[in-house]
């Protein structure tokens, strides 16, 4: 059986439809997956019209939430922020009643969700809300590189204080991540906080307090990890094949190597989650929108990865 993916439609005023509707209409794409879109009739209909696409062969799940007279494509507003918001919601619950082997989600604008009046720091966060997770990562995955963060959307300083219990359910989260990329017992490094991996102390003492005891942790429960390596060639290293996955420590460290490598098929993936969670990796981009200039490569990178990890995780 094809695995089953709620696709949440993001912000209706941003390029989500747009390029939502646009992976669907690549037969490849399409074959991969029975699908569901969640979002607004109205503003799917008017999508397909604008764009001049085929109505894709999915089941929508209307909110009803917005009509046609209720924003303006490529104007942010409070209102398709709420709604965009809402979409991943009811994606999301799909997804954990079982309804759903994985979802996939269009931008959102935070911006936008902050003048409806809702509190929003990220989909991985409000996703973890939804479905009651209490330890979430993100995962970026492109064909070159594989990266899982610590720590992402908090300040360097804090960042700097990752304990070694949070590195080493980090690794335990990249590990089982792996699995359903197709990595059993795959090859991991972890990043070094410090230049040089803090050279023995010479640099800070951060590298040696927390992740030499948290690799050893991991080693211990059979993971095949090494670490801390230094974070100006681990990433080459792993380009080059040398490892599967690298833990990075803050959100710029791993951020800037996998966006610099290949910005237009890097994948955002939920980990920690009790469902599978993909997404693009580029933001809402009023600035086109409604203009059929909006390239669907991300999404449909991203789908093509929901749909492998749903496949692999029901596989065991």
């Amino acid at each position: 059986m094809k695995p089953r993916i709620a696709i949440s439609l993001g912000d209706p005023a941003g390029v989500g439809p747009e390029v939502a509707l646009k992976a669907l209409n690549d037969p490849e794409v399409a074959a991969l997956a029975d699908y569901s879109i969640v979002g607004d009739a109205s503003v799917i209909e008017d999508a397909l019209e604008l764009y001049g696409l085929a109505r894709p062969a999915a089941r929508i799940v209307d909110l009803g939430l917005l009509g046609a007279t209720d924003f303006e494509v490529g104007k942010i507003s409070g209102a398709c922020g709420r709604a965009a918001v809402e979409y991943v919601r009811r994606a999301a619950e799909l997804c954990v009643a079982g309804e759903a082997d994985a979802m996939t989600t269009a931008p959102v604008n935070k911006e936008a969700v902050t003048l409806s009046g809702m509190k929003f720091t990220g989909h991985t966060e409000f996703i973890a809300e939804v479905t009651q997770a209490r330890d979430s990562r993100m995962l970026l995955v492109n064909d070159r590189l594989r990266v899982v963060h610590v720590t992402t959307h908090v300040s360097l300083r804090k960042a700097c204080d990752a304990t070694v219990e949070r590195i080493v359910r980090t690794l335990e989260l990249a590990s089982e991540a792996l699995g359903w990329l197709g990595f059993p017992n795959g090859r991991i490094a972890v990043c070094g906080l410090n230049p040089h991996a803090g050279e023995h102390g010479l640099f800070g003492e951060e590298d040696e307090k927390t992740i030499v005891p948290a690799v050893q942790a991991a080693r211990e429960q059979g993971m095949n990890v090494e670490g801390p390596v230094p974070a100006d060639t681990v990433f080459l290293k792993a380009a080059r094949g040398s490892y599967d996955l690298v833990v990075a420590m803050y959100h710029d460290q791993g951020h800037i190597p996998v966006k610099l490598l290949d910005f237009e098929r890097t994948v955002n993936v939920s980990l920690g989650l009790p469902i599978i969670r993909t997404s693009v990796d580029h933001g809402t981009a009023f600035d086109i929108a409604g203009k059929n200039e909006a390239d669907a490569t991300n999404m449909k990178a991203a789908l093509r990865l929901a749909a492998t990890m749903a496949e692999n995780k029901a596989a065991g």
